[in-house]
């Protein structure tokens, strides 16, 4: 074995393992088996043209490289991101700890206690901090968030405002430009009109249902909306506010001024800059509007035993269960990073917070004092950490920029000459006094050094908080890293990851993530860029993020990319958007429906409609195939409308489908576009791909086929890849003033993306989206090339496959190709043996935790099943003892079925069995603890132990309980 390249360390199987296997499927080779499963019509005929692998040491050497290219200047430019400190204790046990950032979304919360602790720490921050009694477990980005809310209040208005179609948001015109260009985006499809003005002006006419406004403003200035709100709601409006997280520990939460949604961002919260992202958005708003929060609650429960727990509350509201019903596409959010915030909150607790945010406001007020003794005139009345700065006449933008730059300072400069300024957690007395000698020098005046004055304030009485928050216990125990780390370790003990055993979860490829891939994350060079410095110092960001765009088109076969959408569910919105332009620029607009085959990812039908599309499915045939007859049908029928496909290839049903070129010529033929949903590319890297399918757009979804981790629920990243024509039509920016090429990278044939006459269509706050994270997948394209890549999508056939042949004779495999293969997954049949035994798909799913075993996919595509996707990560040994427990388990269930065990009480219906029961001195159950615990050798060697007993699935959902104070309500 070459021990030197990451492809044998990524691949699972050697060539040993390799013949075992195939000789299992019942194929001579692995060639045989690739050409059984993928149709002849749509194999690549050449291999993808991509660098030659790097070493994992070459790697190392590469992004040392590029990270030298990244100039790290002190950065004032705020508007959303701040330099902060991310504790080591933190960054060291969390973000770069597997355990926490290889877990999967804790939809099996009895294998999850420890990540959903973290995620209602963060809740109860947030609803401690903006005032407000229920908030979310985070959103994608603060610019999502406020699409999100505009997107709830109007699903929230009453029914005389329904009635006389009342579609206008009232927004102040002090946002952030990324925040309303997001927003714009958004409503438009949705027949929202968005009215920009001063909020002091603001008409609450019949036609508006919500307005919409930032505390602190966009210039810092912290404004009084008490009047503005109670004009709303005597108008019968709702008001939504953007807030800085961390300037309310200082300024009166919106909650107490009676605001109906209070969203932002959680970054300074300890989650570096990452040029622009990953980090974690706040949603929180009144109780009564649970059911229509988009994202996921985290809320108590308890388990069987009457223990309290956490789970995933009100799932019935996601998109995958809703579909095209759903509030929201939302699907992947930042829980990893919510996570870290919240752990920041932990750590630091009200005293702390409130210190960080004194200290920050402090310096603010006497970089204010010092520049007005320099003839400068600061515009802000009340502030918490920025200053908007007119300059003297004698000094002009150009050379203050210019005495910035000399002195590495970045400041934020306005159309009209103004410059703003803002403060955060790393500004110490130095960085301060050097701020003051750059305006100094511009002005050619000398400023003597200062200090903060600490008791400073330029909050008026009338603003400042006088609420105590952050008073549950978990905010005050652990305040030393002693004990903060062990809190942290307490907690991922109560968590399966990758870090345990393979995760089979189908359709969510949870794949490795390679050390190497992960550690560049972790330089400052990488992680302390804010995403809006001048590009000569992001050279190292914009190579690794030029290339990775080229790698990308040569892998998908098409012409352009965008890296902008945030997760997969934003990157289908994004390429159906990009539809949309396509269609509107050709005189096409009046095309508003989408084909979606039954089959497809829950977030399709709910993209299409947030898109502005109807969603029309079609029927899937007995073999789990699109059912050609009902699709050529309702084609014809939508002929004149019909605006593109949505499909999933290789289909969620496991299977490569023999027609997917007629099908794409089909749509093509009705003067519709063929979107291809990328949840699945896993199977097609380096044999087919979208572009030589017939596709004109897909999604990749970074965090399954290219490596990126799952981090217990993001985050994710859904980069978009178009055909040459869909080019002109990817997102743009409003920070980039031609709204071109900043965040759009296309092929070398002129064409331009974002040109000036086309509409602004921005999807995320950060010009690239997470920007942060796309080391991951630049190192694994890197080390792998491309024939590593290809090898990576055999053997993830080959292990689906021999999974298939191992199981196929108990369980049996619901859809097979046509030539009786499985593609890279496979649905086990469960509905029989509920039919036999009164077990259910959701025991087994259970009882598998006892096993060490995270669940497969349940009741997803097909209800009453499990999928399964073991990935190319996997050894053989794994996939062996992964195959011994599921027929053990198997025989557990032939035990109920011919009578031996009891249906009333046996292993599977009271899985799991947590270690409190058993290590009680009581066993009521009529098997043995053993039976229970240590079913098998390999589990005797190897136990995890679970944390609590089956949870109440309906309890939380009866009462919910957002913040860490509910149990004592349960």
């Amino acid at each position: 074995m070459e021990t030197n390249t990451l492809c044998n360390r990524h691949i699972g199987p050697d060539e040993g393992d390799v013949k075992k296997m195939l000789e299992k499927i019942g194929v001579h080779s692995l060639d045989e088996l690739i050409n059984q499963v993928i149709p002849a019509d749509i194999r690549l005929k050449e291999h993808i043209e991509l660098p030659e692998p790097l070493t994992e040491y070459a790697y190392g050497k590469h992004m040392s490289e590029l990270a030298a290219k990244n100039q790290l200047y002190a950065t004032y430019i705020g508007m959303g991101w701040y330099n902060t400190i991310t504790p080591a204790v933190i960054q060291r046990n969390v973000f770069e700890n597997p355990v926490w950032y290889t877990s999967y979304t804790p939809y099996q919360a009895e294998i999850s206690q420890g990540r959903l602790e973290a995620l209602m720490n963060f809740q109860t921050a947030v609803c401690d901090l903006t005032g407000m009694p229920l908030a979310n477990s985070s959103l994608l980005d603060e610019a999502t968030a406020a699409a999100e809310a505009v997107t709830m209040m109007h699903g929230l208005r009453p029914r005389d405002q329904q009635k006389n179609n009342a579609n206008v948001v009232l927004v102040d015109e002090k946002i952030f430009p990324q925040t309303l260009a997001v927003m714009q985006t958004r409503a438009l499809p949705q027949g929202i009109e968005l009215r920009v003005g001063q909020y002091t002006s603001f008409e609450f006419t019949p036609d508006v249902f919500a307005c919409v406004i930032q505390y602190p403003n966009a210039d810092g200035s912290v404004e009084d909306y008490r009047e503005l709100t109670a004009q709303a709601h005597a108008a019968n409006c709702k008001v939504a506010v953007a807030a800085d997280i961390l300037s309310l520990a200082l300024l009166t939460p919106p909650g107490e001024w009676d605001a109906d949604v209070v969203f932002g961002s959680t970054q300074r919260l300890g989650v570096p800059l990452f040029y622009g992202g990953p980090s974690a958005a706040y949603f929180a708003t009144r109780d009564e509007y649970k059911r229509n929060v988009p994202g996921r609650i985290i809320g108590w429960s308890k388990d069987k035993y009457g223990k309290p727990c956490f789970r995933m509350a009100l799932q019935t509201r996601e998109q995958h269960i809703k579909r095209e019903k759903a509030t929201s596409n939302i699907c992947t959010a930042q829980a990893l990073l919510a996570t870290m915030a919240g752990f920041y909150t932990v750590y630091h607790g009200e005293e702390g917070i409130k210190s960080i945010a004194r200290k920050i406001h402090a310096t603010t007020v006497s970089l204010d004092k010092a520049l007005q003794a320099l003839g400068y005139k600061q515009l802000n009345k009340a502030y918490f950490d920025t200053l908007r700065i007119a300059l003297p006449q004698e000094v002009s933008t150009q050379h203050l920029q210019s005495v910035a730059l000399s002195k590495e300072v970045n400041l934020r400069y306005f159309d009209n000459g103004d410059v703003g300024v803002s403060i955060d957690e790393t500004t110490d007395v130095c960085a301060l006094n050097t701020l003051i000698s750059v305006f100094a020098t511009a002005a050619n005046r000398t400023a003597e050094s200062i200090q903060p004055v600490s008791e400073a304030c330029a909050i008026p009485d009338t603003l400042q908080r006088k609420s105590s928050f952050l008073m549950h216990p978990v905010f005050r125990l652990y305040h030393t890293e002693t004990e903060m780390m062990r809190y942290i370790k307490r907690l991922d003990r109560k968590d399966i990851s990758l870090a345990h055993s393979m995760i089979s979860l189908g359709s969510c490829t949870m794949k490795l993530n390679a050390a190497s891939e992960m550690l560049p994350l972790s330089r400052p060079e990488f992680g302390g860029m804010h995403p809006l410095v001048p590009a000569d110092q992001a050279q190292g960001y914009l190579e690794m993020i030029q290339n990775l765009g080229q790698y990308l088109q040569r892998i998908t076969g098409f012409a352009g990319v965008s890296f902008q959408p945030n997760s997969g569910a934003a990157g289908e919105y994004t390429g159906l958007m990009v539809i949309r332009s396509f269609l509107t620029s050709i005189g096409q607009g009046h095309r508003d429906k989408v084909l979606i085959p039954a089959s497809a990812h829950g977030t399709n039908p709910a993209s299409a409609v947030q898109a502005g599309f109807t969603a029309v499915i079609c029927a899937c045939d007995e073999q789990g195939n699109v059912d050609m007859d009902d699709l050529r049908t309702k084609a014809e029928v939508n002929r004149n409308e019909l605006a593109a496909l949505m499909i999933t290839y290789p289909s969620t049903h496991g299977i490569f489908e023999t027609s997917i070129r007629e099908i794409c010529e089909l749509i093509h033929s009705c003067g519709a576009q063929v979107y291809m949903d990328g949840a699945n590319m896993n199977a097609q890297v380096g044999l087919t791909n979208p572009g030589f399918i017939g596709a004109d757009v897909c999604h990749l979804n970074l965090h399954k086929t290219f490596c990126i981790p799952h981090g217990g629920g993001g985050p994710g990243a859904g980069p978009i890849c178009v055909a040459a024509h869909l080019v002109p039509f990817l997102p743009s920016h409003p920070h980039f003033a031609d709204n071109s090429t900043a965040n759009v990278l296309h092929a070398a044939d002129g064409v331009h993306a974002g040109v000036n006459d086309l509409p602004l269509h921005t999807v995320a706050a950060s010009p690239y989206g997470s920007a942060g994270i796309l080391p991951v997948t630049y190192g694994y394209i890197r080390m792998m090339g491309a024939a590593g890549l290809t090898a990576a999508t055999r053997a993830a056939i080959l292990n689906a496959n021999y999974l298939a042949a191992c199981l196929r004779d108990t369980y049996g495999i619901v859809y097979r190709g046509a030539t009786g293969f499985v593609g890279h997954e496979m649905i086990l049949e469960c509905r029989n043996i509920h039919q036999e035994t009164g077990i259910s798909e959701n025991d087994i799913a259970k009882r598998l935790m006892d096993y060490g075993y995270h669940a497969p996919t349940l009741s997803f595509p097909v209800h009453g099943t499990l999928m399964i996707e073991p990935t190319e990560s996997e050894s053989l040994a794994e996939l062996d003892n992964f195959v011994e427990v599921m027929l053990s388990i198997w025989q557990e269930i032939e035990e109920v079925k011919n009578g031996t065990a009891s249906k009333e009480d046996n292993v599977l219906i009271n899985a799991p069995h947590p270690e409190y029961e058993a290590v009680a001195d009581d066993w009521e159950h009529s098997y043995g603890r053993q039976k229970a615990v240590y079913p098998t050798e390999s589990v005797r060697n190897n136990k995890f132990w679970i944390n609590v007993a089956r949870v109440d699935n309906t309890l939380g959902d009866r009462k919910l309980l957002p913040t860490l104070y509910g149990v004592s309500q349960l």
